[in-house]
């Protein structure tokens, strides 16, 4: 019995090099300072969300996967916007970025946002407005959604300043009354920097923000990988497996 052509193809060939011949790569990237959802580590990135997603991407039949650390967030960004990436990970959805990304969905994890202080010059913070009259800081190139996005640049006095480390300099020198970051990596870079006891995340939050994985527009495996890769993302976030990840990773930074 003769084996259609197609079918003998199917065995030698991934099941995503067939549908985008032009797609030989795929090239993911992220934040590289936002642990334990991703970090650069020697010109890679590492972390939960390059693990789940490189997982999907071979489980769909991308053999070559890579991760890169494109030096910053705003650089991530515009690799993306570009098509040098494929993928970017860790990322708020906002009107600007869906010109140029196409979102998977669901959500893999909700990430908050909390407002930081000198150690004993804690304010009442329970709503937007009572940072209003204060001076504000955040790493450029951040996004908290079209919300609090529209909301900041109308009403509040927020600096931006290249990274955390910055971030963290502002509001021990002074020079800010606040600092709005991530919980997440804001604690593991107050962990390294030795910070617990100088400065304090206040418990109310500033958002409890979907984070996504999104496509480039201009990628060429963008038709590869819309079909299956929800339904696979879906089934890992329903399965707690994108979760496992981000605890895995969190304990890995806490061995550091």
């Amino acid at each position: 019995m003769k084996i259609p052509l197609l079918a003998v193809l199917s065995l030698a060939v991934p099941l995503a090099a067939l549908a985008a011949p032009d797609c030989q790569e795929l090239v993911v990237t992220g934040h590289p300072y936002y642990p334990p959802v991703a970090w650069g580590s020697d010109g890679k990135l590492v972390g939960a969300a390059p693990e789940l997603v490189t997982g999907i991407a071979k489980g769909l039949g991308f053999t070559k996967v890579t991760t890169k650390d494109f030096g910053t967030w705003e650089k991530a960004q515009a690799a993306a916007r570009s098509g040098e990436a494929d993928i970017i990970v860790g990322i708020y959805r906002n009107t600007e970025r869906l010109e140029y990304l196409d979102y998977a969905e669901p959500p893999f994890m909700i990430d908050p946002v909390s407002v930081v202080v000198r150690a004993g010059a804690a304010f009442p913070y329970a709503q937007w407005s009572d940072l209003k009259g204060k001076r504000g800081v955040t790493s450029a190139g951040e996004s908290y959604g079209n919300q609090f996005d529209g909301y900041m640049g109308r009403e509040l006095s927020v600096a931006r300043v290249p990274g955390i480390d910055k971030a963290f300099a502002a509001v021990l020198d002074g020079s800010a009354d606040y600092a709005i970051i991530a919980f997440y990596p804001g604690r593991d870079a107050a962990r390294k920097q030795g910070l617990f006891g100088k400065v304090a995340f206040l418990p109310k939050m500033i958002v409890n923000a979907d984070m996504f994985v999104a496509f480039s527009k201009k990628s060429k495996c963008l038709g590869a990988l819309k079909e299956g890769f929800a339904r696979a993302l879906k089934t890992d976030v329903d399965s707690g497996k994108a979760n496992r990840l981000l605890e895995t990773a969190n304990d890995s930074l806490g061995e550091k």
